[in-house]
């Protein structure tokens, strides 16, 4: 596993991590679903773990990872690089310590090696219902929560620290206030949509992007089949051998950017890992850089069509 050296991060990070959101089965429980799954993965070589407060992953992880040190496929939890995410309804600086730590006992870890702010709003009450009640969405207070992002780095409970869904604009303002940098920005990126210009807004001030859905998140509420079905990629996936998924996560690498990719299916877990060992010609990169480009993550589809929502997700 090929690994990314972070800025203001203890510990170098694997280039691919696996998804960890729950997904529901008929007849099956979804936590022991995605703990067999876990084990399955790092029998495969995985050893970056994506997981949030809100996938309700962090336990059945945990138990994964206990059980994978019993069975003797990890020596110990160090092996692993472990990402988990403050929720919209801890985002207020009293509360980030402690949310922290209530992800790292669902985890049963003393520590996570990245912890991130899941998205840039605040969400005033327990969500209950969706669509969510724009009474209850709020700016988030960018230099509060980050200070409560830096004291759960000095404090040790994580060894580094950044962000989820920034735009450009969002991280001038975290940038503006920080006395440590984020070292991770995760979007959604894939070569249906491509981030260029945040890209190169990462690239120039050191925060190194993690892709999430970079194959399109099919199946959930706002993925979309685009990257999958996309006759430029599979062509290119003919003429080498590979599937459209490996052509689609190769591209994602040789960007410079690493990522999270989601598949229950031992032999797909397999595939999406091989893809260290070739590269993909200046023509496959020139075809890739000129497909139409379609957003699919927006917060309002589930949260609802809310004017603040609507405009901090046009700026992603």
């Amino acid at each position: 596993m090929q690994q990314v050296t972070l800025k203001n991060c203890d510990k170098a990070m694997p280039a691919i991590g696996m998804g960890t959101v729950l997904s529901s089965r008929p007849g099956a429980d979804p936590s022991e679903t995605m703990k067999s799954a876990l084990l399955e993965a790092i029998k495969a070589g995985y050893r970056h773990f994506n997981t949030a407060f809100i996938y309700q992953s962090e336990k059945p992880l945990g138990e994964a990872i206990v059980e994978a040190i019993h069975l003797g496929f990890i020596k110990s939890r160090d092996e692993l690089f472990i990402t988990t995410k403050l929720w919209c309804t801890f985002a207020q600086r009293d509360q980030i310590v402690g949310a922290c730590k209530l992800s790292l006992r669902e985890l049963q870890l003393d520590y996570v090696d990245m912890y991130l702010i899941h998205h840039p709003l605040r969400v005033s009450e327990t969500i209950q219902k969706f669509p969510v009640p724009k009474e209850i969405i709020h700016p988030l207070d960018i230099k509060g929560v980050w200070e409560g992002m830096e004291e759960c780095k000095n404090l040790g409970l994580t060894k580094g620290i950044g962000v989820s869904n920034f735009s450009c604009k969002k991280l001038e303002e975290l940038l503006s206030v920080s006395k440590i940098l984020p070292a991770i920005n995760q979007v959604e990126m894939n070569p249906i949509w491509q981030q260029k210009e945040l890209r190169e807004f990462c690239k120039a001030k050191g925060i190194y992007i993690t892709a999430y859905s970079p194959l399109g998140a099919h199946n959930t509420i706002w993925g979309h089949n685009r990257v999958m079905e996309c006759d430029v990629l599979t062509q290119i996936a003919k003429s080498k051998g590979k599937t459209t998924a490996q052509v689609a996560l190769r591209w994602i690498y040789e960007q410079g950017v690493s990522l999270v990719v989601k598949s229950l299916n031992k032999e797909r877990m397999k595939e999406n890992l091989q893809i260290f060992d070739w590269s993909l010609t200046r023509q496959d990169l020139e075809k890739i850089s000129e497909l139409p480009q379609h957003k699919g993550f927006n917060l309002a589809s589930r949260f609802g069509p809310h004017d603040f929502l609507l405009q901090l997700y046009a700026e992603i």
